[in-house]
């Protein structure tokens, strides 16, 4: 490869990324707007109605906005540009992270430090944490590229040492958008 095909791929993979703020800032905006409205919704419905209805919209914006960001991937996507925006996770030193395997096929990674969590607990919102980030892994993958699945046993959100991604490119298409969020 040409170092001119070199840095024509290093900028087709930064589009995607392009204008992008930084995840951690994003769940803080989007915590403080849903904080509020999820009150009101356990309020009037209450709590396990409340919940449900925010897990499913969550979910379903996550698909979405993993199918955005696909459309902004030149070229198509796959493993390796489903990495590269891991960068948009990890800003602001929002995870500390420990990659094991990074391949075309799979992508592991360790989390051992979440600010996400930590943003959460500080906000009062740690009960609902997982609903505001952790379910949304697992369905973002599906909208940026249906054939990537996630595999999690653990989070730090729900009381584990770490969290463990496993994510694998698959043959075929998973059918259920709804799998892989593991927490």
């Amino acid at each position: 490869m040409s170092n001119g095909e070199q840095a024509a791929g290093t900028q087709n993979g930064q589009s995607a990324l392009d204008g992008e703020i930084g995840i951690l800032a994003r769940r803080k905006i989007e915590a403080a707007v849903i904080a509020p409205i999820y009150q009101e919704m356990c309020d009037r419905l209450g709590e396990d109605q409340a919940q449900a209805i925010l897990d499913s919209a969550i979910r379903k914006a996550a698909i979405d906005t993993g199918a955005a960001f696909a459309a902004k991937t030149p070229g198509g996507t796959n493993l390796r540009t489903f990495q590269e925006l891991q960068a948009l996770w990890t800003r602001d030193d929002a995870l500390v992270i420990e990659v094991t395997k990074a391949t075309d096929t799979e992508f592991n990674y360790n989390v051992h430090r979440c600010r996400y969590a930590e943003t959460y607990r500080e906000m009062g919102l740690g009960k609902i944490g997982h609903l505001l980030s952790c379910n949304r892994d697992g369905v973002f993958c599906t909208g940026y590229d249906p054939r990537i699945t996630l595999e999690r046993t653990q989070t730090i959100m729900g009381g584990a040492s770490h969290c463990n991604f496993r994510y694998t490119l698959q043959v075929q298409p998973r059918n259920d958008p709804g799998t892989g969020s593991g927490t």
